[in-house]
This record gives C-alpha cells, sequence and structure tokens, in this order.
C-alpha cells in the first residue's frame, strides 16, 4: 500500500524553495572552496576526508537498501532510508566545506594512465555533485505530497547519479588520500 502525503502540496513554494536552497548551496561551496583557514585545531583536518568518505560509504548502501525496498514494495522503509540519506547528505556537506576551508587543495600525486582515471572521476563527480540537489529536493518533494507517478519518473534520473556521486567521491578520496600533508 502506498503511503498518505506527509506534506501539503504547494508546487509554488517547493519549486521556490528547492531553487534557493540548491543556489545557496551550490553558491556556498563554491565561494567558501575558495578560501583557508589558518586554525590549528589539534588534529589532523584530514579526519574530515575520512568521514565525508565514510558518509558517503553509508549513503551508498542507503540507496541501495532503498531500492530494494521499493521493489520489494515496503514503501515505509524506503521513505525511511531515503530521508535517513538525506540526513547524512546534509551532514556530509558540512564536513566537506570544514575539511576544504581548513585543509585547502591536495594535489594528486599519480602519474600515468591511473592520473587520467583520477581526473575522469574527479571532474564527473563534481559536475554530477553539482546539479544533484535540486533533482534529490524535487524528487523527496513528489514523494512527500504523495505525487508517486512523478516521484518514480523523476528517480529514475536522480537515483543512478546520487549513487553515482557517493560511490565516485569514496573513489576519490581512496585516489587522493595518499598525497594528503
Amino acid at each position: 500500500m502506498l503511503l498518505p502525503p506527509s506534506i501539503k502540496k504547494n508546487d509554488k513554494l517547493a519549486k521556490i524553495i528547492i531553487y534557493v536552497l540548491s543556489f545557496v548551496v551550490f553558491a556556498a561551496v563554491v565561494f567558501l572552496s575558495r578560501y583557508k583557514l589558518e586554525v590549528d585545531l589539534g588534529f589532523d583536518i584530514h579526519i574530515f576526508a575520512q568521514v565525508n568518505a565514510f558518509i558517503n560509504s553509508m549513503v551508498a548502501v542507503l540507496l541501495l537498501s532503498a531500492l530494494l525496498a521499493v521493489k520489494r514494495k515496503n514503501y515505509l522503509l524506503h521513505k525511511r532510508l531515503m530521508l535517513t540519506s538525506i540526513i547524512l547528505s546534509v551532514l556530509f556537506l558540512i564536513s566537506y566545506i570544514c575539511h576544504h576551508l581548513l585543509s585547502g587543495s591536495t594535489v594528486y600525486g599519480g602519474t600515468g594512465s591511473m592520473r587520467y582515471v583520477y581526473f575522469f572521476i574527479l571532474i564527473t563527480h563534481i559536475f554530477l555533485a553539482a546539479i544533484i540537489l535540486p533533482f534529490i529536493l524535487f524528487t523527496s518533494y513528489r514523494a512527500l505530497i504523495a505525487e508517486f507517478p512523478r516521484h518514480k519518473k523523476l528517480a529514475r534520473i536522480t537515483w543512478p547519479i546520487w549513487f553515482y556521486v557517493s560511490v565516485t567521491g569514496v573513489v576519490v578520496y581512496l585516489m587522493i588520500s595518499p598525497y594528503y600533508s
């Protein structure tokens, strides 16, 4: 049985909130990535990168679990897993900003064909991470107002991109982490 609406439908307000939130998050990440804070926190600041990789791993597992849950028509579990994925993604974003504010950029030190592999993964990861937020929010909104045909149509685009971004986030971490100084 499908779930009842969790929120009242208001497409106009939802669009405004989703576009504004998506723009603000994107602008904050771009703006803050240009700065580095010189602060000694008394611990290795690359712990944030480890936290990011862990969160991305958890989101990927939750996304797979949510896909299985919806295919088994366990809609309540699907909803809970997806909301948990969103919450973890917010925590990821906070940790990501902290890491880049405190550590700055790290240069990939690999050579040969691995360098091309790394940059291909990194570039596709960054591009898709930059565009995924409004997709996630619109897909979630359609589910929360119980417009399941539109939710499903959007989810077929959103889910694989979000999953790719989560998995490649871990891969990028594994490839760049030996070059943290």
